[in-house]
């Protein structure tokens, strides 16, 4: 299973934690928590065929355009392999079809993952489109490593280190999902409150704030603040995203205290996407919002 942010710790402690042709960096997929019996056997697989061939990890990961360190991960059953690895990956092992024919029959381990949430990571990498509404805190794809950090060690029951940071290491690697799809709209609707919430000195929160503005920064992004004076509004039954899949279907999620929820219901999530579309409508425009984070990072 695919660690991916709700964007409450919550939600990522019940999972076990929110490409193109260039070369990706280190940890571009999230970590498996639970390694199937079939990631472990292909990537038994991987390892046999490259040191059959005399090429180190390094050499591979040269040869299919992603880390060493994701070549190992691969190798050790700890990620699951997207389409182009695998398809790089048979090229530069000699063609035999082993890899293509493994890769059908993988699976993720599912010990502790809650079904709903398997369900959506797998719709969210896929989507077409996703737009995230959030009056709690920074959406996970926004987060600044420390404030992912001080979201993780708040909350209870309590991580060990290794927990925490294998947890921080997933939230910030999902982010390159923003990065290596620059043609999906990625949509946030957040509170200003949201950034007004101190944690830890001045200089984190500037931090904050100038990884918000970088990450908000694409024209694929867009970033609208409901400020303080809006009042009441459409969006107050909590949380929610929602995202169309490549037939055009629109699927909604929402969570709450150790739960998760997704709406696939036709009516139900035409309800919540006529919420979030009246709630855009009474946010701040994208260049305000902007503009408004500035103004709050310079007051820090």
């Amino acid at each position: 299973m695919v660690i991916v942010d709700g964007d409450a710790a919550g939600t990522e402690r019940a999972v076990g934690s929110g490409v193109g042709t260039r070369a990706v960096p280190a940890g571009e997929w999230e970590r498996e928590p639970h390694p199937s019996d079939s990631l472990r056997t292909f990537g038994a697989v991987v390892q046999a065929l490259r040191e059959h061939a005399g090429l180190s990890r390094v050499d591979l990961g040269a040869r299919v355009q992603y880390s060493k360190h994701t070549v190992e991960s691969v190798e050790l059953g700890r990620r699951m392999p997207d389409e182009a690895f695998v398809e790089r990956a048979e090229e530069a092992l000699g063609n035999t079809g082993a890899l293509r024919r493994a890769a059908r029959h993988l699976s993720r381990g599912e010990v502790g993952l809650a079904a709903w949430f398997r369900q959506w990571a797998r719709l969210e990498r896929e989507a077409v489109s996703l737009c995230t509404y959030e009056c709690r805190l920074v959406p996970g794809l926004l987060q600044s490593e420390a404030y992912a950090r001080a979201v993780f060690e708040g909350t209870i029951p309590l991580r060990t280190d290794e927990e925490l940071e294998a947890q921080l290491t997933a939230r910030m690697e999902r982010q390159a999902m923003m990065r290596e799809r620059p043609t999906v709209p990625f949509g946030f609707i957040v509170e200003e409150h949201v950034f007004r919430r101190r944690f830890g000195d001045v200089d984190a929160m500037r931090e904050l704030f100038d990884h918000v503005l970088e990450r908000s920064a694409p024209r694929n992004v867009t970033l609208q603040v409901v400020p303080l004076e809006a009042g009441l509004h459409a969006c107050l039954d909590g949380p929610v995203q929602v995202l169309e899949t490549r037939e055009g279907r629109r699927l909604g999620y929402s969570e709450g205290q150790e739960n998760g929820r997704l709406i696939s219901d036709p009516k139900e999530v035409s309800v919540v996407c006529r919420r979030y579309e009246t709630l855009r409508s009474q946010a701040l425009s994208p260049t305000d919002s902007l503009a408004l984070l500035e103004r709050l990072r310079g007051e820090q």
